[in-house]
């Protein structure tokens, strides 16, 4: 989750996602009569009584970056990832897959990328109940004509990245929520995708389950460095497990961002209404807040904080330096002593809880 530019590999220029009748003739003409003005259109639309779903979306999604897309429900955010991946036809705009125009793409060339470049994972798992767990993860090996014995193979590589060893041949049916969804990611793996798409694939599980997986995902993503489009609607997930954050309402794309500039520096009511109740020092950085440039030398109780460092960590290793302090009782009498480390440790671990 590092800060360094990387090429693109996902770039939407201007798209929309319109439903109603004649979608395209309709945009061109909202567009032409406000001047191009993406949200007089995208009203203009909706009196004629047409849906903007997603409108004027630009944003670029780096080689190996998690790009977290979140927002409430109905906000867009599974219908843009939906366009995304072409699961269903844009209006208007560009979608580039590492510089391919994939709304230009033939449906054959569309279901090569699909086979061989693109992965997707789903909140409903859509296992084959009657298969194991090692014919489903290797399932999209099989639509791509590959020995068996070559497929099971890599399924078997995959269960045991995904943490199913000794689960391959189990059916769908003898497995927890947790277990049929890590079965849903391995699928998606199997093929080995550059671009790894997933829509709320932990938003069904119990909260343990979900951040175990959510912890899994991570290990998985620091060994195979995907490119990722994530979508949520949990801003504690998407704080977890974004290099950065897009922000949907009503269609359109409000503010693009780290966790730390979500967080921090949101762009208006909505975007801090999500995150109203963060813990906030857990996800910013020192980096964020400091005043750059340095005196050239360090002071004696220097706590030797670092850049990456969370501000509750940053808070915790100042407070080290400091001696216990007395606590006192309503009647005036000192009952006890704390150390201010201590302190910043309670609310750190508060904060991750």
């Amino acid at each position: 989750m590092d800060g360094e530019a990387r090429p693109a590999a996902i770039t939407c220029k201007g798209v929309w996602q319109v439903f109603g009748q004649n979608p395209r003739a309709r945009l061109k003409e909202a567009l032409a009569s406000t001047g191009g003005d993406a949200r007089a259109a995208a009203a203009n639309l909706r009196e004629a009584g047409l849906i903007p779903a997603v409108q004027d979306a630009t944003f670029e999604v780096g080689e190996g970056e998690i790009f977290v897309i979140m927002g409430l429900s109905g906000s867009g955010k599974s219908t843009l990832i939906r366009c995304i991946s072409c699961l269903i036809d844009g209006t208007a705009g560009e979608i580039l897959i590492e510089g391919e125009d994939i709304l230009q793409a033939s449906n054959a060339r569309m279901i090569e990328l699909r086979r061989k470049k693109i992965g997707m994972v789903f909140q409903h798992f859509g296992l084959f109940p009657h298969m194991t767990v090692a014919e489903n993860v290797a399932f999209p090996l099989r639509v791509q004509g590959i020995p068996k014995a070559k497929r099971l193979e890599r399924a078997m590589e995959v269960i045991e990245l995904v943490g199913l060893q000794g689960r391959d041949g189990s059916y769908p049916r003898e497995l927890s929520g947790g277990q049929r969804q890590r079965v849903g990611i391995a699928r998606s793996l199997a093929v080995n995708p550059d671009i790894w798409f997933l829509d709320e694939p932990f938003s069904a599980l119990d909260p343990l389950i979900r951040r175990q997986l959510q912890d899994e995902f991570l290990r998985i993503q620091a060994t195979l460095r995907k490119s990722i489009v994530f979508i949520t609607h949990d801003i504690n997930e998407a704080l977890k497990l974004a290099d950065r954050i897009a922000i949907m309402k009503d269609g359109e794309i409000v503010q693009i961002g780290t966790p730390a500039d979500i967080v921090l520096r949101p762009v208006n009511d909505y975007v801090a209404e999500f995150s109203k109740d963060v813990a906030k020092g857990q996800h910013a950085r020192v980096a964020s807040i400091m005043e750059t440039g340095g005196t050239g030398a360090a002071g004696a109780d220097d706590p030797k904080l670092k850049v990456g460092m969370t501000i509750d960590a940053a808070l915790a290793s100042c407070m080290k330096l400091y001696d216990p302090v007395p606590v006192w009782d309503e009647n005036g009498n000192i009952v006890g002593t704390v150390h201010p480390k201590d302190l910043a440790a309670a609310l750190q671990a508060e904060g991750e809880g």
